[in-house]
């Protein structure tokens, strides 16, 4: 993937991109282009609505999961992100909820990603939500 290529949604408030990893691999692309018709457009309604609008307050739909993870919801999939300065949102891994508990493996991999992230694009940091 190239950096051109990464970007979900540009809204008013945020930009809403993919994570690809050094060799230009992007889980969450992957996995959302693995996604019927419907279960891609619930996802990018919630990118839409977050770009345009700065939040969704609906936390069936968008939740902070601690450790500067934040979660789209759309049913039944999960994509895990983390705000970046610029006004950008990284989405940073998926997976299919199979539980009512996040995965532990799921979140270590997003801070994994958010961190390797952060190490490439040093004048980017996070920005707390």
């Amino acid at each position: 993937m190239r950096k051109e290529d990464c970007i979900i949604y540009k809204g008013i408030f945020f930009q809403i991109e993919w994570y690809y990893d050094a060799e230009g691999k992007s889980q969450p692309y992957d996995y959302y282009e693995s996604c019927d018709l419907n279960q891609k457009r619930k996802f990018l309604m919630l990118c839409q609505r977050i770009g345009d609008f700065g939040k969704i307050n609906d936390i069936t739909k968008f939740r902070n999961e601690g450790d500067g993870i934040f979660a789209f919801k759309p049913q039944p999939d999960r994509y895990l992100a983390f705000f970046r300065r610029g006004k950008k949102i990284i989405v940073t891994n998926a997976y299919r909820k199979a539980s009512d508990k996040m995965p532990p493996n799921e979140k270590n991999l997003a801070l994994k990603n958010m961190e390797d992230y952060l190490n490439r694009n040093p004048d980017m940091e996070e920005e707390t939500k």
